[in-house]
Formats: structure tokens, sequence, C-alpha cells
């Protein structure tokens, strides 16, 4: 980041939704620079799922931005908000993980984030530390310095309440106890994403409640995933995850609208505000946007596999996909298919060319599947054993499969 502190407000406020209270924000920010104090930045993450995904990273990159500024970045695990469970959005009363699940998930997390976030400059905290050591006095005194019209305000509660679905009490408590983290940690800002901005709000007036200078908020929009529309997420297959293989990485990234590129520059890209515009000026000089994406495909695999590890999967997305060619290093994968031969769908899934028979099927009825080059017609067909085939699914994906009895 620039050393020039106006580009640095400029990248902090980069991509953001809302800053609250924006006229306090760079008001803060100048004066912790001009005394040297060291903000704490506080950002929480349930660890609701085993691995992230870059959906995730637009708050680490986020967090960077203000590590790159000399404050205090604390990645805060939720492992006691994760065993209530979230009810951000939802329309039923959400099932809490088990202590079990939270602790095999929140695990996972330290290796990931550090991709992004300097290691000797994050704090890494479990909100267990705290929360659990509430009593029960405690948590009532907590409870006390929110209303129930105020929790009908939030606009999944309030239809919920209005269309008569039930309402469990433990989900009245997770705004509160994620709001006690910021007590708890005294953070100066919190960021989350729009998502997420009743709870960080919540944060605020419990931390005046306490005595405490009550924190600024900085929400950022939720990232489109590769169908362009829907929010990132492992459950609508349309995410890129932090520790997918570089070549995976690449062709995904390769494979968005040219429109949501722009979003994912702002967004998850490093590269300066001044280098990004100036990229949207070449695509309207007439610029094949595929060469700009190829700089934002390169810049992503790189913070997660390296340099080297770019350089391959930008030249093996070159060869496979501009010149038809097969990667050098494809291994055969043997597969049995026994006496009868097995569905072509099934050899799909047993190849990890898709995730589920249902996905061989679809993808074969839309003409998507090719062996030896030779697009699938039948998704009834059985493949026989013997010999070596070369199989493509799509644009990204390809396996050398070996078959046998």
């Amino acid at each position: 980041m620039s050393d020039d502190f106006g580009e640095q407000i400029k990248e902090i406020r980069r991509g953001a939704e809302e800053l609250i209270p924006d006229a306090d924000f760079e008001q803060r920010l100048t004066a912790a620079a001009k005394t040297g104090k060291r903000l704490v930045i506080k950002a929480g993450f349930d660890p609701t799922a085993p691995d992230l995904h870059l959906g995730h990273t637009v708050l680490l990159n986020k967090m960077r931005a203000f590590q790159e500024m000399g404050h205090e970045v604390v990645f805060l695990i939720g492992d006691f908000t994760g065993m209530i469970g979230d009810p951000t959005g939802k329309n039923i009363t959400r099932q809490p993980l088990t202590a079990e699940q939270v602790a095999a998930n929140a695990a996972t997390y330290e290796s990931q984030i550090f991709k992004v976030l300097d290691p000797e400059r994050t704090r890494v905290e479990l909100n267990s530390r705290w929360l659990n050591a509430l009593t029960s006095a405690q948590m009532i005194q907590l409870a006390a310095h929110h209303t129930v019209a105020r929790m009908l305000e939030r606009d999944d509660f309030n239809k919920r309440y209005k269309s008569g679905q039930s309402i469990a009490i433990h989900e009245f408590l997770y705004p509160l106890v994620q709001g006690y983290d910021s007590v708890a940690l005294k953070a100066d800002v919190e960021l989350g994403g729009t998502d997420q901005k009743f709870n960080l709000l919540v944060g605020r007036q419990l931390q005046q409640a306490y005595g405490q200078t009550p924190q600024l908020v900085l929400t950022m929009p939720l990232l489109e995933g590769l169908d362009g529309v829907n929010k990132m997420s492992k459950s609508l297959d349309n995410y890129i995850g932090i520790e997918e293989a570089p070549d995976e990485q690449f062709g995904k990234i390769m494979s968005i609208s040219d429109d949501l590129m722009w979003r994912y520059f702002q967004l998850l890209s490093f590269e300066p505000l001044a280098t990004v515009d100036r990229y949207k000026q070449e695509a309207k000089d007439g610029a094949n946007p595929r060469d700009i994406k190829f700089r934002l495909a390169k810049e992503l695999v790189a913070r997660f596999h390296g340099v080297a590890a770019a350089d391959k999967a930008n030249a093996d997305f070159v060869a496979r996909f501009q010149q038809g060619a097969v990667p050098d290093d494809l291994e055969p994968i043997e597969i049995a298919v026994g006496a009868d031969g097995m569905q072509i769908a099934a050899l799909l899934n047993a190849a990890a060319l898709t995730r589920s028979n249902g996905e061989g099927m679809r993808l074969i009825k839309q003409g998507a599947v090719k062996i030896d080059d030779v697009r699938l017609e039948d998704a009834a067909k059985r493949f026989m054993s013997g010999g070596e085939h070369l199989i493509r699914v799509g644009k990204r994906r390809i396996a050398r499969v070996r078959t046998t009895k």
C-alpha cells in the first residue's frame, strides 16, 4: 500500500458499502495516524465450514489494508457463537453446530487466512475465551441492554414474526453475544458483510452501554459467485475455494463474465485503484477483456499457491483451451468398471470430474462431455473395460482414465 495517507484512506474505502458513521471514520483514522495509536480492527468468522472461498477473502483483504496502515488486526473465530448458529437471513431456526464440529472447522482456518494476512501482525482469538466466562447474572445484564422491539427491527426476524414462523430465544442472543465480542476486545473498527449490519450496530450500542467509545463499522458487499448473480456459496456450487488446485482456480476465474471481472478487481485484487482504472481504459480502447482477466487470474492464483504455480496454471490454460493440448503431467486414473461396464455418469463421478451422478447426467445431456474428443450424446451408454481414454467435461475439467474389470 502507498505511504501516502490519502491513498491509504482510498484503499480503506475501496469497495466498501457503508462507513458508519462516515463523518467520524476519516477523522479517527487521521487522529490515530498523528498520534501513532494502533486501532483494534475486528472481523468475526463463524466456523460453519472447514474451508474458505474467495467470498470470505473480501473481508480478509480489507483487514490486510488496515494491517498495512499499522493497525492491530483481530481475526475472531466465533467458536462460541457458532454453537448458537447465526440466524441472519434465515426463515427457519438454524441448527447449531456441535462443539466438536466447531473445533474441527476452526482448526483449519489459520493456515488459510495467512495466505492473505501477515501472521506476524495478526491476532487470532476465539470468542469462547470471554463468553464461556460470562456468569448467568452477567448474561442477564447483557440482555437487559437490548429490547425485543429493537430485535424485531431486523428484517429476517420481522418477516418471521409477521408470518407466524417461530423465533427461538437463543436466536435473539446471537446479536448480543456477537456485540459483546466488541466490548471484550475494545474494538475500534468492526468489519462485516452487508448482511451483518444489524449485528455490527448492536456492538456499537453495547460498547456505549459498557462505557466504551462505540466502534466504527465498515460493511462490505457480498461477492457474487461464478454465476454473477448469487452470493458466492459452496451450496450453490458457484465458488472458488482458497485451497482449490491452481488449474481449477485459474479456470474458474477465466470463466467469469467480463462485467464481473471488474467487480473481482475491486474487491479481490491488490492492484492499486489507478492500475485498475488503467485496465478499464485499455478495455475501452479495444483491448481484449480476456487478456486483462489473465492478469486477475494470475494474481489470485499466485496469492494462494505462489508465482510459479500461477505461471504454470496460465500456461496450462492457454495450452488446453486455446491450443487443445493436454497437460504433460496428466496421470491416468485407474477405475474398475466390472464385467458389464459402468454408466458414463458414474464413471465421471469416479474420476472426480463431477460431484454426483446427477450432475454427470445433466452435463451429458447438455453436450458438455467428450471422450477421446468425440462428444457423448447418449447418457444411458455404459463404458466397458479396456484401454485408456481422455475425457473432457466442459472447458475446465479433463482426465485420462484407464478402465479395468
